[in-house]
């Protein structure tokens, strides 16, 4: 524990954990005095049973803490304050509506809380490494696009308020979507990893802009084609721009090609005009938004939305003294408003900042990430995040059409509340892996073993390219790499022996030169030939930032391969009989007695040394 200290003080990377619990207790008192004062102007006293819902709500935010303290130690701070705070904003505002329409949504949602917060344990407890998904690109895919699409399922699907966005299983109703945009970023950030050198060539320059080639347009128009399947059979037009907008965005972040962007523009625009002229659905949602007061009856829902955010003004009524409960689905698809008349439109502008935080929060991690599966990942389940704000809160305050989405840990809602749960237990994760001090090899010190063996994992050196030297590839290699008596070792980790046959044979050739006696060249020659082995190597089969060598180890092989320069020329072992790379040496060519082999084995360990 106290190694682990240092080590974060040493990169200047704390804990935060006591940050984040005096954060989580400030923002579940938030939501719990919303509880409180909704009573108070009720009934001019303090809800019944209050001190049971408090040791309830607080308890729920410690356990999430110590969850959070003991699994991922090094993760983001704020972004557990802000869910929670967010949730109990949520759960008052569905009590204030339980109170008007005598149901009991309120308790309902809080097993729903329960639940989802069983998957952020479940999620914290079981994957560890998120770069696991790495491996299941295609299989993500297909389980995303099936999640999809289940609700067109004869039997299984079923409609509401004329979308088909439902699945009925097992006696309970379950919106697939929800989980689908957390499978499917996943599968985005995977597939982009390996294919995104492919896509980001540049095909024809239009205008000052690099278009993709043809060939590469492929997976944008299959995702296109989806989001169109959605909108037209599905009826939802939320889930059909939330998915697209994923896509295109990873797909920016992994290329950094601007013309994705125009590309995914012109396709959007193309695809609502059509739908537009040929599906009678779309036209109706368009025209509510535009002009609701012309078909009152049938745009109900957003006349009475924009008279209660009128209602509440810019500091709202109060809680409790609103009247949300006339507005059909306010607790849902209307949420916003419903919190905008009671809290007014700075409580409301101050929630969508919280729920914008949450995003930054995650592309922060992105942007500290050096893995690229971890900083496309963290870059989806963001923007998948603020899509759905972005849709849900604009829909409600006719920005946009509405939309049949949910509010993110706002409005009622099950399958909403259980995905958001995993999305943030996947970015708490993530930013544990990032902020981690073993993570950040540029900033933390390389870590020693009890054996006195440096973990070159962890080393601070800047990484070189393996094509100058080692080309590991086939499997996962942790290089170990210490000069403790002029040795060597190396250990492989579980990794295919057919990937690191030559890197070992080359550590334990370049050992033997150690003790060979005066000459001691005939381990560096045997050391070429294992290098060279390695060096046909496929480099592109590295997977792990931990399978690259650096300047450190190679230093210290450099050492001891001058050390058999020295003894070959017949001089001590010290220092002053070292010569100097190969570049700087005066002399030119090796000292007599040397092997071909010999200057080959410095050159390829001197050269990367000059370079760094």
């Amino acid at each position: 524990m106290a190694a682990d200290r240092s080590a974060a003080s040493a990169v200047g990377r704390p804990r935060r954990r006591n940050t984040e619990l005096v954060l989580i207790l400030i923002g579940q008192a938030v939501g719990f005095a919303g509880y409180l004062l909704i009573g108070l102007f009720q009934d001019n006293a303090l809800p019944s049973g209050w001190p049971w819902a408090a040791a309830i709500w607080f308890g729920l935010g410690l356990a999430t803490h110590l969850v959070i303290r003991l699994r991922a130690p090094y993760a983001d701070p704020v972004l557990m304050p802000l869910v929670l705070a967010l949730i109990g904003l949520g759960l008052a505002e569905l009590h204030r509506i339980d109170l008007i329409a005598g149901r009991h949504r309120a308790e309902t949602q809080l097993v729903a809380i329960g639940l989802g917060l069983a998957c952020f344990v479940a999620v914290l407890v079981f994957l560890r490494d998120p770069r696991r998904l790495r491996g299941y690109p295609y299989l993500l895919s297909a389980a995303g696009l099936a999640l999809l699409l289940l609700p067109l399922v004869p039997g299984l699907g079923r409609a509401v308020n004329g979308s088909r966005i439902w699945i009925n299983l097992l006696g309970f109703s379950f919106q697939p979507a929800e989980v689908a945009k957390i499978v499917l970023a996943a599968s985005f950030a995977a597939y982009l990893t390996e294919k995104r050198d492919v896509l980001s060539r540049a095909g024809h320059r239009v205008l000052g802009l690099d278009l993709p080639r043809a060939r590469d347009l492929g997976p944008i128009l299959v995702m296109w084609a989806v989001s169109l399947a959605i909108l037209v059979f599905e009826n939802d037009l939320g889930t059909s721009l939330l998915f697209f907008g994923l896509f295109v965005m990873v797909l920016y972040v992994a290329t950094g090609q601007v013309s994705w962007i125009v590309l995914a523009l012109g396709l959007t625009v193309a695809g609502g005009v059509a739908a537009y002229r040929l599906f009678g659905h779309v036209r109706l949602r368009v025209a509510y938004w535009l002009d609701p007061f012309a078909t009152p009856d049938q745009a109900g829902q957003i006349i009475n939305g924009q008279y209660g955010l009128a209602n509440g003004g810019l500091f709202g009524a109060g809680w409790g003294l609103g009247r949300p409960g006339l507005t059909v689905f306010s607790w849902s698809d209307m949420m916003p408003t419903s919190l905008g008349e009671e809290i007014g439109l700075v409580g409301l502008m101050g929630i969508v900042v919280c729920l914008g935080l949450v995003a930054f929060r995650g592309l922060k991690t992105a942007l500290m990430a050096r893995d690229v599966f971890i900083k496309l990942l963290a870059a989806g389940l963001s923007f998948g995040f603020i899509l759905q704000t972005f849709a849900i809160v604009g829909g409600s305050t006719r920005l946009l059409p509405l939309t049949g989405l949910t509010t993110p840990f706002l409005s009622q809602g099950g399958s909403s509340m259980i995905a958001n749960w995993i999305l943030v237990a996947l970015l708490v994760q993530l930013s544990h892996q990032v902020r981690h001090p073993a993570a950040s090899r540029s900033e933390v010190p390389a870590t020693v073993s009890a054996g006195g063996v440096t973990d070159l994992q962890n080393e601070n050196t800047q990484v070189i390219s393996t094509k100058q030297l080692l080309k590991v590839g086939q499997g996962q290699v942790r290089p170990l790499l210490a000069i403790a008596g002029g040795q060597v070792p190396l250990s492989a980790g579980p990794a295919a022996a057919a990937g690191i046959s030559g890197a070992e044979e080359a550590t334990a050739a370049i050992d033997r030169s150690g003790g060979l006696g005066p000459r001691g060249s005939t381990g560096a020659e045997e050391a070429t030939e294992a290098i060279d082995r390695a060096d046909t190597l496929d480099a592109g089969r590295l997977t792990g930032a931990g399978e690259r060598f650096t300047a450190a180890g190679i230093e210290q092989a450099t050492e001891v391969i001058d050390q058999s320069w020295a003894r070959a020329a017949g001089g001590s072992s010290g220092a002053d009989a070292r010569p100097g790379p190969v570049a700087d040496r005066a002399d030119g060519p090796a000292p007599t007695g040397l092997d071909p082999a010999d200057q080959e084995v410095t050159r390829a360990l001197d050269r990367p040394e000059a370079e760094t």
